[in-house]
């Protein structure tokens, strides 16, 4: 969930003015985890540390030195959070990704979420002046065995009727 700017300054001024962490927590409705992150962002850079920052893409340095970090010298997740200012999630996966597959694999993430537009769905049709003439044979060879297949089932769809017809006793129609 996603919180504004004073609630963050609010919790965090109170748990540093001696309220306890449960207190604030059920008070605001926030997690423990998120409250610690915040406290150690306002201590490391002050009310800047809680504002939103546009999300910038780390480099495959920054990944391997933060996760060095955080596998090799122990440093808490949470105290490297804020530090780079980046969520807890994010590190948590790139030391993940460490420890099953090597540190080499950190520069090769993938990209998470949907898909871009353009690489969603059908591709679009080509023009036949764009076409080359295998492309305009294949297409025909489409059409006709389109056109093929619907004439069987029309086909098969009259029989079934005049079937259906002579067992009752009718005779079918000559159309």
């Amino acid at each position: 969930m996603k919180y504004s700017f004073e609630i963050k300054l609010e919790t965090v001024k109170s748990y540093l003015s001696g309220c306890s962490e449960k207190q604030i927590t059920e008070t605001y409705g926030i997690n423990r985890t998120d409250l610690f992150v915040w406290v150690e962002r306002y201590r490391q850079h002050c009310e800047d540390g809680l504002k939103r920052h546009a999300y910038a893409k780390p480099s495959k340095q920054l990944r391997l030195q933060i996760v060095r970090e955080h596998l090799v010298e122990s440093v808490s997740l949470t105290k490297l959070s804020a530090k780079y200012l980046i969520a807890r999630s994010a590190i948590s996966r790139w030391c993940k990704i460490a420890r099953e597959q090597g540190y080499e694999h950190l520069s090769v993430l993938k990209k998470r979420g949907r898909l871009p537009k353009n690489d969603m769905g059908r591709p679009r049709k080509k023009k036949p002046e764009e076409m080359t003439e295998l492309e305009l044979l294949q297409l025909r060879v489409k059409e006709l065995e389109a056109e093929n297949a619907l004439l069987k089932k029309v086909k098969a769809l009259v029989e079934a009727r005049d079937a259906r017809l002579r067992e009752i006793g009718r005779k079918p129609s000559k159309d």
